[in-house]
């Protein structure tokens, strides 16, 4: 175990100005709090903290981190409070050690829905102080590599838990080497056959290279050393997680890969790195497609390097990274290396604000705020972590950081919400591109938007960002309650003047409290959906009405007697009352996405007399009143609406119907029925054939047509043709 000392002096030699006070009686307080507890391996359990202290202590952190790491189990499992830490060592401190206490109840390995609210808990722990992060990685660390004295059932959910969550956040944060080693833990307790597996045939192959290793070393030291670069040249074979990753991920078995050892120049100034990736590119030839420069365009957790895999001596493929030490430290520190040593008392903002990892977590923060459900923002939050990225740039060079296989959709939203919802379409490098197309590295994306737009809910399944995905469900969220709070408005309005009452919105809103709601939309909605009954509401605004039994005695002409002027008739959303009939679309195509749809067998055309049934939950359903379906409806009137159709003569659209042909049974009898629907301008959607008999065969024919008189056309067309038996139309 370390001694007091050995702590200070480890701290002392990256910062000599520590304050060493502090850490002795941080030392003394931690291992008199813990006492005679033991961990699962026998040993003194305040070895923990201290190996938690030692490796932060590599990471150059400053002394209010070490002692918050000494502490970091004290309020949890011993008798020390929140006060008495902020009185005997500062409140920043306490804050550190609190919040560490919360995370470590945290279990993230669980049912989604608990995982995910875990997780945000995680996250808004470490928000306004992001070493209660690295602390905790640091914990995690230490006890994945002490892993075997935990019990068996509880490995795996540890494991996976740090493969899930914590080696991701460290890989964010750019720490890659605590990245690798975490994952390499978790492999290893998780599968351990494939573990073992790997490492035999790296030590096999390492066997069989002999001292290739060396010798590339010792290769590449000299060609840039002949140009006065100053360099060192580092050579190791890639980790057994990152080999089992890339061998699933490009289904290939380990002797198929060709890129088992890497190397990283290490340089002293900026301009080296492009002279000494020059000197690799002139004395071995380039892998095409493996260059890439993160010198220019950084990472998003601040990584800057260049990348470059070339074929080196004896036909070997030689992974390169080449950077400066300065690159070094972040990479191999990440987010610990902008620590920034201020006063005595240790009061230092660790992490710079301008800092793009502390700049990711900031947003990931911020859609905590924006999810709208658990499960969302965990998927949000683990495709941000897992994914790769490309980089591509707005018409005026703003870099654009994205996803692997990210689409121009993405690329909207993350230039803003805004643009996403209004995007219509894409120019990728002056060209019009689909919005689908996958974007590549250097791409330049120009959104073309319009303001009538709002984002389709198969975008959805298209886009691989969480930012496009909650974006476009909220979208789609706002969109459908508008249609039903317009659709729900309607249904009221009707319902108060059948009670020969007059409609208000300010009686309606005096009358929330009695109906539950917050809002008049809410109200509206909820009608709309089935969720209440319009005569709840009338009750709601005129309590002296008893009822149904007190409607007035109907005058009107309509089909079920209501005037014609309170038949409904549905708005677009967000499209304010206006007599102009192009502003209104009561039933009108088959194409909108509103909450109306036509019967299930047989639809509904302009001509028909018909008739809405509302479903709740699901909108109104329009039947054609000859429909025999309407029989299972007698029993409840409250669910038929007075509807009329909204055709716009100079904006025609099709509608569905169903017909049924039986034809002879002969080579060319359905293209005669397909030739005579199209050339009477008709739409087949869907078609079904059954032979009746060897004779003759049925076909069940989904169309869309204009209206009544386009189909009794097409009809007569059919009936007219000698292979047709008979034509029938189907009312469902």
């Amino acid at each position: 175990m370390m001694r007091q000392y050995e702590l200070v002096e480890r701290v002392r030699r990256y910062n000599p100005n520590t304050d060493e006070a502090l850490l002795d009686r941080a030392y003394v307080y931690a291992m008199r709090a813990h006492g005679t507890q033991k961990r699962a391996s026998g040993d003194p359990y305040f070895s923990h903290p201290l190996e938690v202290a030692a490796i932060l202590t590599d990471l150059k952190l400053d002394d209010a981190t070490i002692v918050a790491a000494l502490l970091h189990d004290t309020i949890e499992d011993t008798d020390a409070t929140r006060e008495e830490i902020d009185r005997l060592f500062s409140p920043q401190i306490g804050a550190l050690v609190e919040g560490l206490t919360k995370i470590k109840k945290l279990d993230l390995v669980s049912k989604q829905a608990k995982q995910a609210e875990n997780l945000r808990k995680l996250l808004l722990a470490i928000a306004d102080d992001v070493r209660v992060l690295l602390v905790k990685l640091a914990d995690r660390l230490h006890n994945m590599r002490t892993l075997k004295w935990v019990p068996e059932e509880k490995r795996s959910r540890v494991a996976q838990e740090t493969l899930d969550i914590y080696a991701p956040l460290a890989g964010r944060m750019g720490m890659h080497d605590m990245r690798e080693e975490l994952e390499d833990l978790s492999f290893r307790q998780l599968s351990p056959e494939a573990y073992e597996s790997i490492i035999g045939r790296l030590q096999a192959l390492k066997e069989h290279n002999g001292g290739l290793v060396s010798s590339i070393e010792r290769e590449l030291s000299d060609a840039v050393a002949q140009k006065g670069i100053v360099a060192q040249v580092k050579g190791r074979e890639k980790r057994p997680y990152s080999i089992w990753r890339k061998m699933e991920q490009k289904s290939v078995a380990f002797e198929q890969l060709s890129d088992i050892y890497g190397f990283r120049i290490l340089v002293e100034r900026l301009e080296d790195c492009y002279a000494a990736l020059g000197v690799v590119h002139t004395k071995w030839p380039l892998v095409p497609g493996r260059f890439k420069d993160y010198i220019s365009t950084p990472k998003q957790n601040d990584y800057r390097s260049l990348h470059t895999t070339v074929v080196g001596p004896g036909r070997q493929r030689v992974e390169l990274q080449i950077r400066t030490r300065e690159m070094h430290e972040i990479a191999e520190y990440g987010i610990a290396a902008h620590a920034l040593y201020k006063d005595k008392e240790g009061r230092g903002d660790l992490l710079t604000r301008d800092s793009n990892a502390y700049a990711w977590l900031r947003r990931t923060i911020e859609l905590l705020a924006e999810g709208s459900s658990p499960e969302e923002f965990l998927e949000h939050t683990k495709l941000e972590l897992f994914h790769d990225q490309v980089f591509c740039f707005t018409p005026k060079g703003r870099l654009i950081i994205l996803p692997r296989r990210a689409t121009p959709i993405d690329f909207a939203y993350a230039v803003h919400t805004g643009v996403g919802d209004r995007a219509v379409g894409a120019k990728v490098n002056g060209k019009i591109s689909p919005l689908v197309s996958e974007l590549q590295n250097g791409d330049e994306v120009e959104i073309i938007t319009a303001e009538a737009q709002t984002p389709p809910a198969a975008w959805e399944s298209i886009v691989v960002t969480g930012k496009a995905r909650a974006a476009i469900r909220r979208a789609t969220r706002a969109a459908v309650r508008a249609q039903y709070a317009g659709l729900g408005r309607k249904i009221v309005e009707r319902a108060v003047a059948r009670a020969g009452k007059v409609f208000s919105e300010e009686k309606l809103a005096s009358a929330l409290n009695r109906l539950a709601r917050g809002t008049l939309e809410d109200v509206y909605a909820a009608v709309g959906r089935g969720e209440m009954r319009s005569d709840d509401v009338v009750k709601a605004i005129h309590p002296e009405w008893s009822g149904p039994a007190d409607l007035a005695a109907p005058k009107g002409e309509g089909w079920f007697e209501l005037e014609q002027g309170q038949s409904l008739k549905f708005k677009i959303p967000g499209i304010e009352s206006d007599p102009d009939p192009k502003t209104a679309i009561p039933i009108r195509g088959i194409n909108r996405e509103l909450p109306v749809r036509f019967a299930p067998n047989g639809g509904a055309v302009p001509g028909d007399r018909i008739v809405g049934i509302l479903t709740p939950g699901e909108g109104i359903t329009i039947y054609p009143i000859q429909s025999p379906a309407l029989q299972d409806f007698e029993e409840e009137p409250e669910r038929w609406l007075d509807v009329r159709w909204d055709v716009d003569d100079d904006d025609p659209q099709r509608f569905p119907v169903q017909i049924v042909v039986v034809a002879t049974n002969e080579p060319g009898s359905l293209a005669q029925v397909a030739q005579v629907i199209g050339e009477r301008d008709g739409n087949i959607d869907n078609l079904r054939m059954s032979s009746r008999s060897a004779d003759f065969t049925r076909m069940v024919i989904d169309v869309g047509v204009y209206d009544l008189r386009h189909l009794n056309g097409i009809i007569t067309d059919l009936r007219a043709r000698p292979v047709v038996s008979s034509v029938q139309r189907v009312n469902g």
